[in-house]
């Protein structure tokens, strides 16, 4: 049987003149609706891109105003990065839409590295991110040929992984974000987030057309409205913030190069590239754009560059936000240039910490009622590629059982490695790389080792060559 051809904009309809479309993912909307849904991806991510700096901030010993001005540095850098990926230059950039942010993937590491040492912890910390950077930047043409190691029972593994990792976020979110805090889990907190959660749901179902895909959106609008008269809405960040603020390059002073903390970083560069890589492919299926070699290696180094000139503006290093993928899917919204408007917005925001502030009106419950939305569509997708993998062939279901076990260690029991070193726990601790790591390992030992290529490798081999054909 033929295999069905993807979208091809230079293709003719039988009996019609050239179809001259472009690929969804390279459409540009309206400016209004370019706008709103660029807001949207914003409001998703919101919370994800200032959480890493306010918890490194107080633990390294900065004060409320540098944690402060560290947030609003990793708005701007996050959206320089996320400018890289979606519009890209030269071999640089997906040109998907992609979102980067701050990874929590360096969040324990930089505690370990700068804690308790205030500007020169953070000079440390943004030392060893540049050389880290620098490095992962030179291996991106290498890494990315391992994307013929990543066929649909390794992608649809780890999408699934992906989701289920960040539903524990959206649930920690809807309790209140803070375990500290007295209100933490409290029935006001769960409660708003469930209404939250049913008016993204029934806003999905009774709307139609371009509001029904900025859905999330209205139910943040909507849950943060209804949250005010129930005093959830902190309004402080917003009257005491400034109209204006830049992020002073090297703010905390010139970057110190410590060997301990370059390895310790280069750790966390390997695990951000591993699942970036995951992000692409899945991305890739959901925008009918499949990350071939050369977009995963554009979008690494687009990874590395952006988390390379991070420091220079006080940031953190940038990987891949996965929620932004289940937003995507979502709303069935597919172009990059949406995703640049939200680069966009989030450089002034860096830019105008007022504006800033006015996305952080939003509630951490209301965020999770929406986010258990958003991350159990990566789940869905993840489920949806592992349908077209053959399970039935061969070991590919004990492959996924394997990796989906041992991805949900840390989600299961987050204490299961507290007895390793702390520099394994930057891998052991993520679920999605450590089921990553399985998934591979298993699909060469089953399905390339001594064996000759099964119905699915010869299909995956298949697409590949199309999709080569096609870009």
């Amino acid at each position: 049987m033929a295999a069905k051809p993807r979208f091809q904009p230079d293709a003719p309809d039988a009996g019609a003149a050239p179809d001259d479309r472009k690929h969804p993912v390279d459409e540009t909307l309206p400016p209004f609706k370019m706008f709103t849904s660029g807001l949207q991806h914003v409001a998703a991510m919101y919370a994800g891109v200032v959480a890493p700096p306010m918890i490194v901030g107080p633990a390294v010993g900065l004060s409320a105003k540098d944690t402060a001005f560290l947030m609003g540095a990793s708005l701007f850098t996050a959206g320089i990065a996320t400018l890289l990926q979606t519009l890209g230059f030269w071999r640089v950039g997906a040109r998907l839409p992609f979102v980067n942010g701050v990874s929590f993937a360096g969040v324990t590491p930089m505690i370990a590295i700068g804690k308790d040492r205030g500007y020169d912890g953070m000079a440390v910390i943004f030392g060893a991110i540049i050389v880290a950077s620098v490095l992962g930047f030179v291996l991106t043409p290498y890494f990315s040929r391992l994307v013929r190691f990543f066929p649909p029972v390794v992608t649809g593994t780890v999408i699934t992984l992906i989701g289920v990792s960040l539903l524990p976020v959206a649930f920690r979110w809807a309790q209140g974000g803070n375990s500290a805090a007295p209100d933490f889990g409290s029935t006001k907190n769960i409660v708003m987030a469930a209404l939250t959660f049913v008016i993204v749901l029934a806003l999905r179902k009774l709307l139609r057309g371009f509001l029904q895909q900025i859905a999330i959106l209205l139910g943040l609008v909507a849950g943060t409205v209804l949250a005010v008269p129930m005093g959830m809405t902190d309004f402080d960040a917003l009257r005491n913030a400034d109209p204006v603020g830049f992020p002073t390059p090297f703010h905390f002073g010139a970057p110190q190069f410590e060997i301990a903390a370059i390895v310790s970083m280069c750790i966390v560069m390997l695990v951000c590239m591993t699942e970036s890589t995951a992000d692409m492919l899945a991305l890739g299926k959901i925008v009918d754009r499949p990350a071939d070699e050369r977009i995963i290696e554009g979008g690494l180094r687009a990874d590395t560059l952006g988390s390379a000139v991070s420091p220079l503006f006080n940031g953190f290093m940038c990987s891949a936000f996965a929620q932004n993928i289940g937003l995507v899917a979502m709303t069935k919204v597919r172009s990059r240039y949406v995703v640049a408007a939200g680069g966009g917005i989030l450089v002034l925001l860096g830019l105008c910490p007022v504006a800033a502030s006015v996305i952080a009106l939003v509630p951490l419950p209301v965020l999770g009622g929406a986010g258990i939305v958003l991350f159990g569509s990566v789940a869905a997708s993840g489920i949806q590629t592992l349908a077209a993998a053959a399970l039935e062939k061969g070991e590919n279901a004990l492959i996924v059982a394997a990796a989906v076990g041992v991805g949900l260690i840390p989600i299961a029991a987050p204490e299961f490695y507290h007895a390793f070193p702390k520099d394994l726990l930057v891998v052991l601790d993520s679920g999605i790389s450590t089921g990553c790591v399985v998934a591979i390992v298993l699909n060469l030992a089953f399905n390339h080792l001594g064996s000759k290529p099964g119905p699915e490798q010869e299909a995956v081999t298949a697409s590949e060559r199309e999709s080569v054909a096609v870009h």
